[in-house]
């Protein structure tokens, strides 16, 4: 047997012994479009531990179906039909003798892709929770004057045009100060290049009160980017708001799920934040209304208190007129008695005094049988010391003596 008819027999009997077409479930490692419209892959199964590789085989989209096969299934995931993903492929066995074993492609079974693509979000969401860092930039206070705008968007695109004509067109005058920071919005390098954004508006945080990631148009299967976990977890530990307004109606990216305020387009976004501004504007309002009524009432009781107190002002003054002359007489008296017992006192004392004076007077002295003797007018006080022939005067209490000192 030569080789062609070992393989012509390989392919007959591949043809009887699975002669239907199966679905399978696989993971494209390879994705290539060639020049005639053909589209070339390689699906590969991997364990569900350590990632080896447990199977592989090539397979082939034809043009007639490849051009149909693409865009339906893009349009219904939102993923690129591109090496990564998990797929249900509904294929059948061929064998050729000069290529080898390989799979065609009839159909292909987007709700699986979906399946997969929820339940990696769910795992992104599951591992963010776990960190403690989903909800964090919702909680975030939103300022109340969103004014100051750092916007990611593609360099150019329509979408930040909408957004930033709607700001200055506002009907209410009110002035915004977008800038752009530019990244890229579809394609491989989303995620590197709105992190590389996010770092610049980080190095400037005190300049910008929110951050806008918005996408004008673009397809669906380009959403894909927003759905990483690095991505995601920059998002969320960011010290800014950040609204995203990617324009897309299926459900939320991981984008959407942490930042602060999901929209829909970029206009959404620029109406979201003039209604912060008119809510800012109308809370204002309300306060100095209620601000000059309040004035007013305050000056209306105040005029009626003032009135009051003018009305009681002659009772008052009369009350205080009476209890003040009531007080002098009070105290008039009270002095009147404090000085007739201090004089009564003082008298006392100064006879007291005078007593004392008058019983050590000479005269008081005289009259109880003393004298008193003088030499020369002075007071004897020791008689040793007068000499011979002095002459003395003794007084008396009735009259006076003298008497001369001789030799005894």
């Amino acid at each position: 047997m030569s080789l062609y008819e070992l393989g012509r027999l390989i392919r007959l009997t591949l043809r009887e012994g699975l002669p239907d077409a199966y679905w399978v479930q696989a993971e494209l490692s390879e994705v290539r479009e060639g020049y005639n419209g053909h589209c070339y892959i390689e699906l590969v199964q991997k364990a569900e531990r350590g990632n080896a590789l447990l199977a592989k085989a090539r397979g082939t989209i034809w043009a007639n179906v490849y051009k149909m096969l693409k865009p339906y299934f893009e349009h219904a995931t939102g993923q690129p039909f591109t090496a990564g993903i998990k797929v249900l492929l509904q294929v059948s066995v061929e064998y050729h003798e000069q290529y080898g074993l390989s799979l065609t492609v009839h159909d292909i079974d987007p709700t699986y892709t979906l399946g997969d693509m929820a339940r990696r979000r769910k795992e992104i969401l599951q591992q963010l929770e776990e960190e403690g860092v989903l909800t964090l930039n919702k909680e975030l206070p939103m300022p109340l004057l969103p004014q100051r705008i750092a916007v990611i968007s593609a360099a150019g695109a329509a979408g930040y045009g909408d957004f930033c004509d709607q700001l200055v067109g506002n009907p209410y005058g009110f002035a915004f100060y977008p800038k752009l920071f530019p990244a890229v919005m579809q394609g491989d390098r989303v995620e590197e290049t709105i992190i590389a954004a996010l770092d610049r508006i980080a190095e400037q945080e005190d300049r910008w009160d929110v951050v806008v990631i918005i996408r004008g148009g673009g397809a669906t299967s380009d959403l894909s980017g927003f759905d990483t976990y690095d991505l995601a977890a920059n998002c969320a530990q960011f010290p800014l708001p950040i609204i995203t307004g990617i324009g897309h109606e299926r459900d939320d990216t991981v984008l959407d799920m942490v930042a602060h305020t999901r929209v829909k387009t970029p206009t959404a976004a620029a109406e979201y934040l003039i209604a912060r501004l008119i809510d800012a504007a109308t809370t204002l309002d309300e306060l100095t209304s209620g601000l000059a009524a309040g004035i007013t009432d305050r000056m209306h009781r105040e005029e009626k208190r003032v009135e009051q107190i003018a009305q009681r002002l002659p009772a008052l003054f009369a009350l205080v007129h009476t209890n003040g002359l009531h007080r002098i007489e009070q105290l008039d008296m009270r002095m009147r008695t404090a000085l007739q017992h201090t004089l009564l006192a003082q008298t006392h004392r100064l006879q007291l005094i005078e007593k004392v004076v008058e019983g050590a007077s000479p005269m008081q002295i005289l009259q109880r049988g003393y004298s008193i003797t003088r030499c020369e007018g002075r007071v004897v006080r020791d008689a040793a010391h007068l000499p011979e022939g002095s002459v003395l005067t003794t007084t008396l209490a009735d009259g006076e003596i003298k008497s001369m000192i001789i030799a005894g």
